[in-house]
């Protein structure tokens, strides 16, 4: 990401410029997912409590519906807002249809002990299979039970199943990470390699990292202490570095941000190459 938005003038490139925002969303706009029966590209995201999965949800609704969005509950504190498997789609445009993909919202990763950890991992990996219905309640103490009527997806098709799974990790907590939430990231990677499903991470709340980015948010592919970040965190667990996605999401703006925009869909449409390209392959 870093190498692909700097110039050898150490400026930032296009990327940034509306022309790219604009055939970014085009892109998105025209998407459709590969495959018969396929209409629904799955997006999974994961990662410790209050790293801003809930806030990436609001900024790619706010950045598509081109409004500020509040839709997904935002974690401020220490506890996770996220409870329950909750599906977000996004409307296209004003005639009531929608954009074949959703994100799914998991709860948030504790430091917590190695039944939370067990149980955990057993909700993704059936999350992942498609096997948890939207709407089911997390319980820190057991997972999903196959014999929950409501809630488990006995047949789950290629709609139901994740086609990515996106951790995502607060950018200035990459060197404080616990070790067993990393073990738990790298144990749900292996998951998702056995599974066949793509894995990508996003670095939230560079502006803490690199304050100048709040006067600018292109100042991010200036940063080498967030270039750093990218490779430390590409070393704990795993993921490549150009599989990882520094952003700044929508949290205390009022208005939106034509740059804000434009990170925001550039991130969205690596993910969904990432992920389409495992699919038609």
């Amino acid at each position: 990401m870093f190498i692909q938005s700097v110039t050898a003038r150490g400026r930032c490139d296009v990327c940034f410029l509306s022309r790219d925002r604009e055939n970014d969303l085009q892109f998105i706009n025209n998407y459709k997912p590969k495959g018969e029966g396929h209409h629904q590209f799955r997006i999974l995201l994961h990662g410790p409590v209050g790293a801003g999965k809930s806030s990436f949800i609001n900024s790619v609704i706010s950045a598509l519906e081109a409004k500020i969005s509040h839709r997904a509950f935002a974690n401020t504190g220490q506890s996770s807002f996220t409870n329950e498997y909750k599906m977000y789609s996004i409307k296209k445009g004003n005639q009531g249809e929608m954009y074949p993909f959703v994100l799914n919202d998991m709860m948030g990763l504790k430091n917590l002990g190695r039944k939370y950890r067990r149980v955990y991992e057993k909700d993704m990996k059936m999350a992942m299979k498609g096997h948890i219905q939207d709407g089911y309640t997390f319980n820190p103490e057991s997972a999903l039970s196959k014999n929950n009527p409501l809630h488990y997806n006995k047949n789950p098709t290629i709609n139901d199943k994740v086609h990515i799974l996106v951790s995502v990790i607060d950018a200035d907590s990459v060197n404080r990470l616990d070790k067993s939430v990393v073990e738990i990231i790298q144990d749900i990677r292996d998951e998702a390699t056995e599974l066949g499903i793509p894995h990508v991470a996003i670095l939230t709340k560079i502006d803490e990292v690199h304050p100048e980015i709040n006067k600018d948010v292109k100042n991010f592919c200036r940063s080498q202490e967030l270039q750093k970040k990218v490779k430390d965190l590409s070393n704990l667990v795993g993921i490549p570095q150009n599989c990882i996605f520094p952003l700044k999401n929508y949290h205390s703006e009022m208005m939106l941000n034509d740059d804000m925009d434009a990170l925001i869909l550039k991130i969205l449409r690596r993910i969904i190459e990432i992920g389409d390209e495992k699919l038609s392959s």
